[in-house]
């Protein structure tokens, strides 16, 4: 893994960094082409970028401290402001309260916007999820005997650490620790091919007369479904029927996908059932 690609004098460029750089911008630059098809202010992407960036890491950031409190309330200036730490879920609720509210005070069709984030959204988290592969930080997945296995033993979080609070794991290796150069699942670069997937489908129906909203509904049942699929080969811990946390989280995100999307296309069909004005 190459957590620091290179470094000029004092400065470091981190691969972690980069790949979210990138996959802010990428989404920026759907969004605003997807806003402008809508007939949408196309400069908005601009300022809705600054404020998933802003609040999505500082979402991230305290889903991440709530979880690990225990080591928080220890350190808690540590750990607040160290550079690691960072958890989807957090990151995604309160950067989309945030997107929302800045779109209501534009008086811009909340639900036509949300479609054209979606599109954005899906392809813009794989590339993000790329740097956790190239930086080795913890985000890949148990070891594994099939041929793209990949050695994280030069990332920032090796699986002799990673593996640590996992006995079912250690206790199948001498003195129970997993050797650093273990090949596990590369499960980031799963979610990248998964958001690649995801994109590409969003893609070809996003010109479709479908209510608005729906399409934003498709992308969070999409994005669930390949959260809960990747996260049975991740290292998280399992905290409820041996589901983690952003499987738990995963389920009613779906439900509410679903569950809109069927009230959308009801409210679609009645409005059209309805007889014509005199």
């Amino acid at each position: 893994m190459i957590p620091v690609l290179f470094q000029i004098g004092p400065l470091k460029v981190y691969s972690y960094g980069l790949m979210l750089g990138i996959g802010f911008l990428l989404g920026s630059f759907i969004l605003a082409r997807e806003l402008k098809r809508k007939k949408l202010d196309p400069n908005m992407a601009s300022t809705v970028t600054v404020l998933a960036v802003i609040f999505g890491i500082a979402g991230a950031k305290i889903l991440f401290l709530i979880e690990d409190w225990n080591h928080f309330v220890k350190d808690p200036i540590g750990m607040a402001f160290s550079p690691g730490g960072l958890t989807w879920y957090g990151g995604f609720i309160l950067g989309l309260a945030a997107v929302i509210t800045y779109v209501r005070r534009k008086k811009v069709p909340v639900l036509r916007f949300l479609d054209a984030l979606g599109v954005a959204l899906i392809l813009a988290y794989g590339v993000a999820r790329l740097g956790c592969h190239l930086s080795g930080d913890g985000d890949y997945g148990f070891p594994t005997d099939l041929p793209w296995g990949t050695n994280y033993e030069n990332g920032t979080y090796p699986p002799s650490r990673a593996f640590a609070i996992f006995p079912e794991i250690t206790s199948q290796y001498p003195g129970g620790l997993v050797p650093d150069s273990t090949p596990c699942h590369p499960t980031p670069v799963y979610e990248l091919l998964l958001g690649t997937l995801g994109f590409a489908i969003l893609w070809r129906l996003r010109k479709k007369p479908y209510p608005d909203g729906k399409l934003f509904m498709i992308y969070l049942m999409l994005s669930s479904t390949f959260r809960f699929l990747v996260e049975f080969l991740r290292l998280n811990p399992r905290i409820i029927f041996g589901l983690s946390e952003a499987q738990v989280i995963s389920i009613p995100l779906f439900l509410a996908g679903l569950l809109i999307m069927l009230y959308l296309d009801r409210k679609q069909r009645a409005t059209k059932a309805q007889p014509a004005g005199r």
